[in-house]
């Protein structure tokens, strides 16, 4: 029914019952974007997030009865870019499929300065939404993770809030929880900082919200 009604809103849904059967359809065929079920034979949607954000960009929107605020945010934590529970408006789900498609497939529109940003060694690609560190190897952001960054670059030294970075990330049709926001900001740091646990670039500001401390320069 679910892919019936993708299918008649414009897109191209197909079907997989489980992960082996979703990789064998993957493979080969250009994607833009996976939604998964936590609740599937062999193993689950939260290890094949998992697996998926390891190789790849393509934004991930988790489906399923859970609805426990912890397992939303294992959910954002290990890499999705929204989580929906059951049940659902066939309307909001399809409206925030809609918003995931536009920001992974659109950069231009967001991105109004499309230099590349250098700040320690690292490069940020605005244009490919690229993340590049200091020995030039590609580092995997999800597209929550990448919006954060590119608001830390645009305003390095500066306080954001959380509900400005929860602007920036395009979710207010989803409406994550705010909290989601500190998953993204964890995620960030373990892959920017020398030790995620005791982070100097991006830093917390106690009753304010968070701070990017790098110089950040145009290339």
């Amino acid at each position: 029914m679910l892919r019936d009604s993708l299918n008649e809103s414009g897109m191209n849904a197909e079907i997989a019952q489980n992960g082996v059967a979703m990789y064998a359809r993957m493979r080969g065929s250009g994607f833009d974007l996976v939604i998964l079920d936590v609740m599937l034979p062999g193993e689950n949607g939260l290890s094949l997030c998992r697996r998926l954000r390891a190789t790849t960009d393509i934004p991930i929107l988790m489906l399923t009865a859970v609805d426990a605020e912890i397992d939303r945010i294992i959910g954002l934590e290990i890499g999705a870019d929204d989580y929906v529970t059951k049940p659902f408006s066939l309307r909001e789900l399809i409206a925030r499929i809609r918003g995931l498609l536009r920001r992974a497939a659109l950069p231009s529109l967001r991105d109004m300065r499309p230099k590349q940003l250098r700040f320690d060694g690292w490069f940020v690609d605005p244009i490919r939404r690229q993340l590049y560190d200091p020995t030039h190897a590609r580092v995997g952001l999800t597209t929550h993770e990448f919006d954060i960054l590119l608001a830390f670059c645009r305003n390095p030294g500066r306080v954001l809030t959380r509900e400005e970075l929860l602007g920036v990330t395009h979710a207010g049709l989803a409406g994550p929880i705010e909290r989601s926001i500190d998953v993204h900001i964890s995620r960030l740091r373990q892959k920017i900082e020398l030790d995620s646990r005791d982070p100097v670039v991006i830093k917390t500001v106690r009753l304010g919200g968070y701070v990017f401390t790098a110089n950040v320069e145009e290339v």
